[in-house]
């Protein structure tokens, strides 16, 4: 396994999101499969595990927190989890108040069955609570001793800048992957004098996680043209996997995993994770899964590299196959009114 390090803690470079294993928006996990899952995350070297609060409404940091008694050794986990989104019948809101986010901490303690967290993040930045305010208070948490380093989640530059003005910011963690690549290009009002986000991070010594790493399963050659998803299924909602750019982004795939196949002698996954891995400035990349056999390709990814020619080649075929590209924007959580 390959390692970075975070705050200066030695981490492994996949490390395992566990969106999936939280029970909604992927469909059922069974808790004995799901801590298994976390076991086996540690058992193939993966020591840092990505969770929040939301995923499951809290069922994902349970589960976590299971593994981390059935395995024994806290020290062996680099536990990395989220706050600052509230849900309700309404829907779901990005929400920095100190009030939710004290609540927050002390539920993800508890649930995690732990004294403290390894790395913390804002899930998503809160424009109705400054910036700074929202730093101080997470800079308490650390005085405290219940977080070790502070990150954030799909902040841009600016954002981030006016974070660690504040209190040292370790990580970022944006989406990144070969068809979700924002974060390669300044944006908005940005762009005239801001470098991207992947730019700016590795010149200020920001890890970056990169969540949807494999553009949830899109890149994990299980998806195939024609298949349909469950409505209680994430990407039954997502424009990507509806027609007619579905097509285009099968066709992408099944490209790539020709490419793969003939130049390498790997899958489209192990593929898509090593182009990630290789791309200057990340330095870790996020590997959902539900169950442990979903981690054995993790093997395949580790011992090569993606050379100039393969990353242009690679270039090459995503551009010609996808003539309407989308973003992630749908997961961006809804503004407080209140």
């Amino acid at each position: 396994m390959e390692t970075t390090t975070i705050a200066g803690v030695k981490v492994s470079r996949i490390g395992l999101g566990t969106w999936a294993i939280g029970g909604l928006d992927w469909g059922t996990v069974p808790d004995d499969v799901a801590v298994a899952t976390c076991l086996g995350a540690l058992e193939r070297g993966i020591n840092l595990i990505d969770t929040a609060p939301i995923y499951g409404h809290g069922r994902s940091e349970e589960i976590v927190g299971r593994a981390i008694r059935a395995h024994g050794r806290r020290e062996d986990f680099f536990i990395a989890t989220k706050a600052g989104l509230e849900w309700n019948d309404r829907g779901v809101y990005a929400n920095s108040t100190a009030p939710l986010l004290q609540a927050e901490l002390e539920a993800s303690l508890r649930r995690l069955d732990t004294d403290f967290i390894d790395l913390y993040q804002v899930h998503w930045p809160d424009t109705r609570t400054p910036i700074a305010e929202t730093a101080a208070l997470l800079a308490g948490f650390q005085r405290q001793g219940k977080v070790r380093a502070l990150g954030v989640s799909n902040f841009r530059v600016a954002q981030m800048e006016e974070f660690r003005r504040v209190v040292p910011l370790a990580s970022n963690q944006p989406p990144y992957n070969l068809f979700e690549r924002q974060i390669d290009s300044a944006c908005g009002t940005e762009a005239a004098i801001l470098p991207p986000i992947r730019t700016w991070c590795a010149a200020n010594g920001i890890a970056v996680l990169t969540y949807s790493s494999l553009c949830r399963s899109l890149l994990g050659g299980r998806v195939h043209r024609g298949m349909t998803f469950d409505a209680d299924d994430i990407r039954s909602v997502d424009p990507k996997f509806q027609e007619p750019r579905f097509s285009q982004y099968i066709t992408a795939v099944e490209r790539l995993a020709a490419f793969a196949h003939e130049h390498y002698g790997k899958t489209v996954l192990e593929l898509a994770a090593r182009w990630v891995l290789d791309r200057p400035g990340v330095s870790v990349a996020l590997w959902g899964a539900k169950r442990p056999d979903q981690l054995d390709a993790v093997a395949g990814v580790m011992g090569w590299k993606l050379d100039a020619a393969a990353m242009a080649e690679i270039d090459r075929i995503v551009t010609e196959s996808v003539t309407d590209p989308v973003g992630p924007e749908y997961l961006t959580p809804m503004a407080r009114k209140d």
